[in-house]
């Protein structure tokens, strides 16, 4: 069984006080990709836009595959895993930096009997990730991270119950976000620089 994770390079739109924008986000990648390349039993995998190819290139690590895809949503990202030859994959938004190795196992864990599942972003909305057995069903919405909804993948489903609900984790998209990261857990070592004044 190959299975990939997929870290999606999403659009984010607010960065901390004093820190530079382009850094931010890079970070935040960063530490997704990190802890996508260290899991065990899957493979990991950049997607991005055009516009973001040379940030990918930037966090990726030696030989991970990067899907260049015409949007930040899911569909694409499905059809080029599919493509190469992987039977399971998950998309995950790049800008939960601290996001624990076992909350995504959890989100590819029901495919073993569910064509789908998906995990929510916490209270303010939007997903963290979606995973699917590929290729995706035919009635699996391209899913925006940012603005698609749980309730809207299981309307479009044949029964509510083929799209699994993996456990949620909050994306660092605004100041009450980042007052939940928790210093004493490891891990998001990029962030934690940026956010100490380090490089």
């Amino acid at each position: 069984m190959r299975r990939v994770v997929v870290a999606l390079l999403v659009p984010v739109p607010w960065s901390p006080p004093g820190v530079d924008p382009g850094a931010w986000r890079a970070a935040l990648a960063e530490d997704v990709v990190d802890l996508l390349a260290m899991m065990a039993e899957v493979e990991p995998a950049i997607a991005a836009t055009a516009a973001d190819r040379a940030l990918a290139e930037a966090i990726a690590w030696p030989g991970m595959p990067i899907y260049e895809v015409p949007a930040a949503t899911t569909g694409p990202v499905f059809a080029a895993a599919a493509a190469d030859g992987f039977e399971q994959a998950a998309v995950l938004a790049a800008d939960a930096a601290d996001v624990p190795g076992l909350t995504l196992g959890k989100l590819l864990r029901p495919l073993t009997t569910r064509p789908a599942a998906v995990a929510t972003a916490g209270p303010d909305g939007g997903l963290l990730g979606v995973a699917a057995r590929l290729p995706a069903p035919g009635w699996l919405p391209d899913a925006d991270l940012d603005a698609t909804s749980t309730a809207e993948l299981r309307r479009a489903a044949p029964t509510p119950g083929d799209v699994a609900a993996a456990p949620a984790w909050r994306r660092l998209r605004g100041p009450a976000d980042l007052a939940t990261l928790d210093p004493a857990v490891e891990g998001w070592d990029t962030t934690r620089a940026l956010l100490s004044g380090g490089s």
